[in-house]
């Protein structure tokens, strides 16, 4: 089943160190999570805002990328958990979670399943990163100014279908000449010495229900094939 599980924007700030890195707050994020026990969308949710700054923060201006995640590691363990106790004999599901940082710091991820055609995630991100530059003041706002702006949603429940994305051909287009940088985990997004665990630990924007949520699926992931 082709489906968008999340759209984050965000603002990126180069380290003045010049080592590629950098640090990035959520400007805007919107979630279609009816798919998640209702009891776990709270720390999902937490997650995948997590998971967007981490990715965003580990990747150049100008750069794109897609990052599998195949139920190893974070997004699918999270997003997977419902179906853990639900669909008990499927096999492993991957997720991929696509990340453009544009050359003046405006960036965007958009986690699907692995169904979702990439070239298409791509083009999506190019024209919510356009609609946000036309539609706000963002080089200077935050989630509070943001508050009413509502496209964001408009793009995550239109785009659910990926035929949409035939009026962006033009732009598609474009992309073809795109290099778009793939990583089969997150884990490969880190930097040498980075632990996803001690990233989860050192958080201050993940509760310690969501913390705990992580390490259980975490061990239970590590015990069962699916």
């Amino acid at each position: 089943m082709v489906k968008l599980y999340a759209i984050s924007v965000l603002r990126r700030s180069d380290s003045a160190t010049g080592d590629g890195t950098g640090t990035c707050i959520l400007l805007k994020g919107s979630y279609d999570l009816q798919s998640v026990g209702f009891f776990q969308r709270g720390s999902v949710q937490e997650f995948l805002v997590f998971t967007s700054n981490m990715l965003v923060e580990r990747t150049s201006p100008g750069v794109r990328k897609t990052v599998k995640e195949n139920g190893e590691t974070l997004v699918v363990v999270i997003l997977h958990k419902y179906y853990y106790y639900c669909l008990l004999y499927s096999m492993s599901v991957e997720y991929l979670c696509h990340v453009y940082v544009r050359n003046d710091g405006l960036a965007a991820v958009l986690v699907s399943d692995a169904e979702y055609p990439n070239r298409v995630g791509h083009t999506l991100l190019t024209k919510v990163l356009d609609d946000v530059t036309t539609q706000t003041e963002w080089k200077t706002a935050n989630t509070e100014t943001l508050r009413n702006y509502k496209s964001l949603d408009a793009f995550l429940m239109k785009y659910q279908n990926p035929r949409e994305a035939d009026a962006l051909t033009k732009i598609q287009a474009e992309l073809d000449e795109t290099k778009i940088i793939m990583h089969n985990t997150i884990e490969a997004v880190l930097e040498r010495g980075e632990k996803l665990d001690d990233l989860v630990a050192k958080s201050e924007g993940l509760s310690a229900q969501s913390k705990m949520f992580y390490k259980t699926a975490r061990k239970t992931n590590s015990c069962c094939n699916f």
